[in-house]
């Protein structure tokens, strides 16, 4: 069928990064957007659940899927760029899945939502734009960054973000979401609080050419210290995060895991200066609202289960906030060790975390 592919009983082992054998009633991989309308009229489709997924980089499934799974495969094949000083510059580059439009000092980038997070970020420091350095390495899809409004080192995507367009399933056409609409908010936007409702088809993105670089977190500066480099520009910060990513993380294609899978909790100032008086190891955040950030990875380190395993699930021993699958976990398996860390965390410390990773079929 033009412009996208449908498999009945497919197997979903491939498709999350946390390797959890499981499968949907129907898999629908989509190349071109357009066709989004078509798809979801079909009454297999329509008549049933549907999740929209990308690289599986965020997903922990407890169970089969008895429903559609759409599978976002879009790419972008032309680049326009729009410079100000000799009018309009328009060259095709069938790799590169963006388009760009750039007044020399920034460029207003859109990207198709099944591009790959990382190829983008490498991208965009090749072209020198600046912004997406503190991101790179972050698994997953262009399409499902504004979704968790994905962050690291500082660094949120939603600060680039001047738009999505998506295909709204309740209004049965595409809308262009701004900024603000998209609510964004720590792990968190309006796709997570209207689920089911929207398909991201591409994201737009605002980045400069110069900005002031974000590099007093998480070791970054020392990190471009043992570098050797003293002035460092975009690719230097990448670079630095890439070491200390791959020394912390484990790579997903080595061991099955999601990344971090429990958000640091923002608690009231209160709390959070109680648990400093208390422990003073444990790192504490400001946040612009008056409340405070507080690491996950200390606590769930301080109540003694970093490294732990029960079967084929685990904690990483690299990093606390990581749940692996160390051969065959199941996902009922692996689901049970993170309520496990979440309830030794809340008894020592009274604080609830919650995971990161959508969860699908937990009750």
């Amino acid at each position: 069928m033009g412009g996208y592919t449908l498999i009945e009983n497919a197997s979903l082992a491939n498709r999350n990064t946390l390797r959890v054998a499981a499968r949907a009633k129907l898999l629908a991989e989509i190349r071109d957007a357009s066709k989004l309308p078509e798809l979801l009229d079909f009454p297999a489709v329509r008549n049933d659940r549907l999740l929209v997924l990308g690289e599986g980089s965020n997903m922990l499934f407890t169970g089969d899927f008895d429903g559609t799974v759409l599978a976002m495969a879009t790419r972008g094949v032309f680049v326009e760029e729009m410079l100000a000083t000799s009018g309009v510059h328009v060259e095709t580059l069938a790799t590169s899945g963006v388009e760009v439009e750039s007044d020399g000092d920034s460029a207003r980038i859109a990207v198709a939502a099944g591009e790959r997070w990382d190829d983008f970020v490498r991208w965009t420091l090749g072209q020198g734009y600046a912004g997406l350095e503190n991101l790179i390495l972050i698994p997953g899809t262009v399409g499902a960054a504004p979704i968790q409004n994905i962050g690291a080192y500082g660094c949120e995507v939603a600060e680039f973000i001047e738009s999505v367009e998506a295909w709204d399933i309740h209004e049965r056409r595409v809308v262009t979401l701004d900024h603000a609409t998209c609510a964004f908010a720590y792990r968190d936007s309006l796709f997570k609080h209207e689920p089911g409702r929207y398909i991201v088809t591409a994201v737009r993105f605002v980045l400069p050419r110069n900005r002031p670089l974000r590099t007093d977190y998480a070791g970054i500066n020392e990190q471009l210290a043992r570098m050797g480099v003293d002035k460092p520009a975009p690719f230097h910060v990448a670079e630095a995060v890439v070491h200390l990513r791959t020394s912390k993380l484990p790579d997903p294609s080595v061991i099955g895991n999601a990344g971090s899978f429990f958000k640091n909790p923002i608690v009231d100032a209160a709390l959070a200066d109680a648990l400093k008086r208390e422990h003073p190891g444990l790192a504490v955040w400001a946040q612009p609202n008056g409340r405070c950030k507080v690491s996950a990875a200390w606590m769930i380190e301080a109540a003694g289960f970093k490294g732990i395993r029960e079967g084929d699930a685990g904690i990483s021993n690299r990093h606390a906030l990581v749940l692996v699958n160390h051969g065959n976990a199941t996902g009922p398996q692996l689901w049970a060790l993170a309520q496990r860390v979440m309830d030794g965390v809340r008894e020592k410390f009274g604080v609830q975390l919650e995971p990161e990773p959508v969860v699908i079929g937990a009750r």
